[in-house]
């Protein structure tokens, strides 16, 4: 008869036990439908198109230096300011927000001006800036004491602070700004400094995840590297000197392989294999039993019966091998080595999983740490299924989202692509049934206004579907700027402006 049924069971049980009970966080902290007609896109708060055309026709002119068409503007962004408030207090979702990324051409006159009303002429209240990627920080380039370059890099343009002017120039507008920034993908600059390479996370191939992504540009950390979580922290403070209105925390996760190696069903698909994760992992030990057997069990990927027959020999005063998250039997097995291998070895394999998930978690803890202090809102950024188990595998993300702070927004990236709009009804679903309640929860969706892309629906029609989960579902946001704007994303990325 198969033991499938109660390994599940033994799984649950251990997995609530390890996590809920006995692991603790870092110490660092201590230390420092259809398509509606186009009458109704009032519906999402969006300006008229007279609206629209007579704000922009201000801006220009005002760029032109003409005095009255400043005032006006000015006095124009004002009013639709309080009006965009006003609409938002009393329509679903009262937040409404859009990601967006900055690139060096947008220190450009007017640039800002112009997508910040773009942005709320849409009907937006929040924007996304993102302020970490790729290896680089929205920071001038003059005032960025972090190990990232950053991103503006213009000769004449090093002082230039383009966050600060986003924030200012959005909330102008009425919008909140919020910082997004990549968490644990550190980039490809960070891995070519050899003063970082041991805070590089490695997999038991050896294999950094240079290796494993296809982009080639994604380098994930050892989320139990002091050096690591020092740089993190030092670079989430320097945002914060801008005060923007929330944090929010991207990349939250191991990287995502592709094929067979998309599941992590053994010891060296998981990064452990750097010095500080294993010190980490060595310290859970609760005997030297225990810690013999996860020394082997990391080495080998597997223990046999005659490793714990040795174990039991070298420690004959210990009782059980112990470490964190398994119970003290109450006397010394009777069993045979042979017998106990099955049970040991399955649960240092839940020991190693739990062991890496602890770190992302002790990472959000760390990344939003300055921004609690501050009270200044911090988020994180999910895949809804990125913390599944599959058969006795787990999703090699391992991104344990349903055990981070009920305190933070949860934002999972719903971008369900199946034709409608049932798998991305099915996520955010997933999120709500394990989400605490009072949690709250902002799905971000993938799409236009308008029109299909990417063989997702129109943006209406995903709002529609997510609208029956309203009042739990307060805020929605779309990825992306870029999405809706193609064409002049384009021409800001490689200045071809018209």
């Amino acid at each position: 008869m198969s033991n499938r049924p109660l390994n599940f069971i033994r799984s649950i049980l251990f997995w609530r036990r390890l996590f809920a009970v006995v692991f603790t966080s870092s110490s660092l902290l201590s230390n420092f439908g259809s398509e509606p007609a186009r009458a109704q896109v009032s519906e999402y708060c969006q300006l008229s198109s007279a609206a629209v055309q007579e704000k922009e026709s201000l801006r220009l002119s005002a760029l032109k230096g003409n005095e009255n068409a400043q005032t006006r503007y000015q006095n124009m962004l004002q009013e639709q300011a309080q009006k965009l408030q006003e609409c938002r207090t009393r329509t679903w979702p009262q937040v409404q927000a859009i990601w967006l990324r900055l690139y060096p051409c947008d220190i450009q006159p007017g640039t800002i001006d112009q997508i910040m009303d773009r942005i709320v002429n849409r009907g937006y209240n929040q924007v996304y800036v993102e302020v970490f990627y790729d290896g680089q920080v929205l920071l001038p380039a003059k005032a960025n004491p972090t190990v990232w370059p950053a991103v503006i890099r213009t000769p004449g343009a090093e002082n230039t602070d383009i966050l600060a002017t986003a924030i200012k120039k959005g909330r102008q507008r009425g919008l909140k700004v919020y910082a997004w920034m990549f968490t644990t993908n550190f980039g490809y600059t960070y891995a070519q400094r050899p003063d970082r390479e041991s805070a590089i996370a490695r997999n038991g191939k050896g294999q950094t995840s240079l290796y494993v992504v296809d982009n080639g540009s994604q380098v994930f950390i050892d989320p139990y590297n002091l050096q690591a979580k020092r740089d993190y922290y030092q670079l989430v403070q320097e945002i914060l000197r801008r005060r923007p209105d929330g944090l929010l925390l991207d990349y939250v996760r191991y990287p995502r392989q592709a094929g067979s190696d998309s599941i992590a069903t053994k010891v060296s698909d998981l990064w452990l294999f750097t010095p500080a994760t294993q010190e980490a992992l060595f310290k859970r030990a609760q005997n030297y039993k225990g810690l013999e057997l996860i020394r082997r069990f990391l080495s080998k990927g597997f223990v046999t019966g005659g490793d714990i027959t040795e174990v039991d020999k070298l420690y004959p005063q210990e009782g059980e091998p112990l470490w964190q998250g398994r119970p003290l039997p109450p006397e010394k097995s009777i069993l045979p080595a042979t017998d106990r291998q099955p049970l040991l070895q399955w649960e240092l394999w839940q020991l190693a999983v739990a062991h890496a998930m602890q770190g992302i978690l002790d990472f959000v803890t760390i990344a939003s740490y300055p921004a609690k202090q501050q009270g200044i809102s911090t988020g994180v950024v999910f895949f809804p299924d990125g913390n599944q188990t599959v058969g006795q595998g787990y999703d090699s993300r391992l991104q344990p989202w349903d055990r981070f702070p009920t305190t933070l927004e949860w934002h999972p990236m719903a971008y369900g692509n199946c034709g409608d709009v049932s798998c991305i009804v099915s996520q955010v679903q997933r999120v709500l049934s394990m989400a605490k309640p009072g949690t709250q929860i902002i799905p971000a969706l993938a799409g236009k206004w308008g029109e299909s892309i990417s063989n997702r629906p129109s943006l209406e029609v995903q709002m529609q579907a997510l609208r029956k989960f309203a009042p739990q579902l307060k805020g929605v946001s779309h990825f992306a700027y870029s999405w809706q704007y193609p064409e002049s994303d384009s021409d800001r990325k490689f200045c071809r402006v018209k």
